[in-house]
């Protein structure tokens, strides 16, 4: 049974919560090689939840969902060997742990939308 300290987990909320401080300041030092690869690509990813979520302008979603998606797209449609389901249900506790408590419904619905936009399975 998964918990809040699994390695895994561990790894991908270490990642999220350096690319929200990359938002913020983008001169920051980046260790993390997960989030470093994110940041490399972040211009597509942003594109992919701007068709996702065409109502919520990027600087409109709050900061944290926004990392949470970035994290969970880049492994949905780059790095795409984790299972989609893993994927979506850690961006999905990710967000029930950080976020705001619309938070989980919002990352479920855009990560929902891109799967079945790329045909993910």
């Amino acid at each position: 049974m998964k918990t809040s300290h699994d390695p895994r987990h561990l790894k991908r909320s270490a990642a999220m919560q350096e690319l929200f401080t990359w938002q913020f300041n983008q001169s920051v030092e980046i260790t993390n090689p997960i989030s470093g690869k994110v940041i490399k690509k972040v211009k597509s990813i942003d594109k992919e939840i701007k068709i996702a979520a065409p109502t919520w302008p990027l600087d409109e979603i709050n900061p944290i969902d926004l990392s949470i998606l970035r994290l969970a797209i880049f492994e949905l449609i780059i790095d795409t060997t984790t299972p989609f389901k893993v994927v979506v249900d850690e961006a999905i506790e990710l967000a029930k742990e950080f976020g705001s408590q619309t938070s989980p419904s919002f990352i479920n619905g855009v990560l929902g939308h891109i799967i079945s936009t790329h045909k993910i399975k």
